[in-house]
């Protein structure tokens, strides 16, 4: 079956060549065939010409009928050139006497009038007594209803031809040999960027990735292609990174989610076994190892709550849509944290913006649309951070107020913010809340990884607390799956400020 299968296409530069080349062929023969059909039927009009305008003398019809012709040689001036005159009498039977040299073929002429093909006034071809020679024949009326056949021999006309057909077929011979060199290279010059993109693209493919295709220049098809493909593979190669980039959270993710379930499950199996062994023990120290147990078990427990409400985010965010005045929402925050907690200070007041930068107006109602359950978690979760990383007695401000997305409000970029969301347009009304403290702050490279999943600043006291090091990751997610986001400016020794950016109410 192999000899059904098709072939496969040559190169795109053979298949120019033999495209171009066939094409140029074509045109030379339309062109030779053109000229060489030009060439024969101008000879044959002067042939033609030559015929109709040669009459033979009246004398010589008379004196073919008696037989008195002069012969070849003995009149040179009877006929000119190479004219030869057959003679018919009334009857329309041919003469034995004609007029013409014989040293050449005479054509093949039928002996009766009737018999000739030929129409008076219109020339004909005939073939010749012998060999490939060719005549032109016109029949002439003469006196008395005698008739002539004028003949003139074609060989001059069938000669040119010939040497015209010969020097066609070795100009053409010629033309061929040069279309496919010098089409080659043409061809190749024309695809040296083609040729440059694939040696790119190899090299890409050998895992290069930085590299992208030359000649891009807009004016030419092959410039434009590589303009896509450029296009193509930056988006590839970003693709590639994100998808990299992703794995390894994942595999970290993975192994910190292993880690943190591993501690309190080997603290409970540890205690656990304590208490299972067969020999008393006292109270007090059973009633230690079952402390210790369901310490780790609601830590545990914590801790898996927390990774599910991430994968819940991640995969299919659900929030409840409703307008949610944030300044009622710090209140209540506020106002559970200092039930909670009395050893960090916590205060409510206005928004810090480029109009007021000391914040002496009044608060004032701010409203965003979004899930209130959610954002008072974010706003619990930051009150929490800021008790758990800041010594005793640090105070704790939280403000509220609207401003505009920009670098020195909020929302935005800018050299020592720190933050796991995309920046909010420029200038877009946004309704703030900010949870500030005055402790230690934190140094630069802890403020780039602090929304990380299970990222800690400082393990040991987080995980003395019972912290799992998710609480910032689910707080930016919550913010960004709100059309806001997270952020963190902070310096050593002055402090933290989470700001909480949302898009305002209309």
């Amino acid at each position: 079956m192999t000899h059904l299968l098709p072939r496969p296409p040559g190169s795109l530069r053979r298949r120019l060549v033999l495209g171009v080349t066939v094409l140029a062929t074509a045109a030379v023969l339309a062109s030779q065939a053109i000229g060489y059909v030009a060439l024969r039927s101008w000879l044959l009009d002067r042939v033609d010409e030559q015929l109709v305008g040669f009459h033979p003398p009246a004398p010589a019809f008379y004196d073919a009928v008696d037989g008195t012709l002069p012969a070849a040689g003995d009149r040179p001036d009877v006929l000119p050139s190479d004219f030869h005159v057959y003679f018919y009498d009334a009857s329309g039977h041919r003469l034995n006497d004609s007029l013409g040299s014989a040293a050449t073929p005479g054509p093949r002429l039928a002996d009766d009038v009737q018999d000739l093909g030929l129409r008076d006034g219109h020339p004909e071809t005939v073939r010749a007594l012998s060999g490939d020679g060719r005549w032109r024949a016109l029949l002439t009326p003469g006196p008395e209803g005698m008739s002539a056949v004028v003949t003139l021999p074609l060989d001059t006309v069938d000669g040119a031809a010939s040497k015209t057909l010969w020097l066609n077929a070795v100009l053409l011979a010629v033309t061929i040999v040069a279309l496919l060199a010098l089409g080659r290279w043409v061809v190749r010059l024309g695809l040296l960027p083609l040729t440059r993109m694939e040696s790119t693209a190899q090299d890409i493919t050998a895992g290069r990735l930085n590299l992208r295709l030359p000649d891009t220049d807009a004016r030419t098809e092959i410039g434009r292609l590589g303009r896509v493909l450029n296009s193509m593979l930056d988006r590839l190669q970003k693709a590639l990174l994100a998808r990299e980039a992703s794995e390894a959270r994942l595999r970290r993710f993975v192994a910190d989610a292993g880690h943190e379930l591993r501690t309190p499950l080997t603290a409970i199996q540890g205690y656990a076994q304590l208490a299972l062994r067969p020999e008393r023990r006292p109270a007090r120290e059973l009633q230690e190892a079952n402390r210790f147990i369901a310490q780790n078990a609601e830590r545990m427990s914590l801790l898996v709550d927390d990774l599910q409400l991430l994968a819940t985010l991640d995969k299919e965010p659900s929030y409840r849509m409703e307008r949610v005045d944030l300044l009622s929402l710090a209140a209540d925050a506020v106002s559970a944290s200092a039930v909670h907690s009395a050893s960090h200070p916590v205060d409510l007041g206005p928004l810090h913006t480029p109009a007021d930068p000391t914040g002496a107006e009044a608060l004032d109602v701010v409203e965003t649309v979004g899930d209130p359950h959610r954002l008072r978690q974010i706003l619990e979760n930051l009150l929490s951070n800021a008790r758990i990383h800041t010594p005793p007695g640090t105070r704790v401000h939280v403000r509220v107020g609207s401003s505009e997305a920009g670098p020195g409000t909020g929302g935005t970029d800018r050299p020592g913010r720190s933050t796991a969301s995309p920046p909010l347009p420029k200038g877009l009304p946004i309704s703030v809340i900010e949870v500030a403290d005055e402790g230690p702050g934190l140094e630069p490279v802890d403020a780039e990884l602090v929304f990380e999943r299970f990222y800690r600043a400082d393990p040991a006291r987080s995980r003395l607390h019972g912290g799992s090091g998710l609480g910032l990751a689910i707080a930016a997610t919550i913010a960004e799956g709100h059309g806001g986001r997270l952020e963190l400016d902070t310096s050593p020794g002055h402090g933290c400020t989470f700001r909480l950016a949302l898009p305002a109410a209309d």
